[in-house]
């Protein structure tokens, strides 16, 4: 098996398109090579812990209403493209996600944690739902059949937010500077959002390398 490293946050829209991509051309291999983990990486790491209003965040970020609406052109043209249905006129406040990261890394603990990634971006993109809310994050843990009740008392405490900072800080002092970036082997970093093609590819050479070497 090759590892397929994934640095991504679950409110970054660009994230959301990749793994769609991604999730085209591994259904195209079912005995694809790859092994998936996902690692944290806040966009906004200073943001409240309770989150803030998104159409405020977005014109601070943006300079105001026609900056934000510019800046996120690419993202709905490039979300149609992919499939990756984007609900914006649903989504209501950024959160903080930190605690969406600790329970992406709790999920990868119980071998769930692609499916906790997709529960995380068709909740936010998709429902607009809070996913700095602890209950909300307990209910995809649940649909996820994990023990939503174990991960409401991990959510009340400081389990594991060090380390998911510790790995952010180390993913960015290796050279990340946006998400999505996936790492192929250890050894080859891809970033962005990569159209199913250019994975198709990928995996087609690293089988066939497979198939050299048996």
């Amino acid at each position: 098996m090759v590892k397929l490293d994934i640095i991504s946050d679950p409110i970054c829209p660009w994230c959301f398109i990749g793994k769609t991509n991604l999730d085209k051309a591994l259904e195209q291999f079912p005995d694809h090579p790859f092994t998936i983990e996902w690692h944290p990486f806040q966009l906004n790491p200073d943001m409240p812990s309770g989150g803030m209003d998104r159409r405020a965040y977005l014109e601070g970020k943006f300079g105001g209403k026609d900056g934000a609406v510019k800046a996120y052109a690419p993202v709905v043209e490039h979300a149609e493209k992919s499939g990756a249905h984007i609900n914006f006129d649903a989504i209501q406040k950024t959160p903080n996600t930190i605690d969406a990261h600790r329970l992406i890394h709790w999920a990868g603990i119980e071998q769930r944690q692609s499916f906790v990634v997709d529960l995380l971006f068709k909740a936010y993109f998709v429902e607009g739902r809070d996913i700095g809310d602890h209950e909300v994050l307990a209910d995809i843990a649940d649909t996820a059949e994990m023990d939503a009740t174990m991960v409401t008392k991990l959510l009340a405490s400081d389990s594991d937010v060090d380390d998911i900072r510790k790995r952010d800080k180390h993913s960015r002092e290796m050279g990340v500077n946006s998400v999505p970036t996936f790492v192929v082997a250890q050894q080859h970093a891809v970033p962005g959002a990569q159209p199913p093609e250019m994975w198709v590819g990928v995996i087609k050479e690293i089988m066939d390398q497979i198939a050299a070497t048996e």
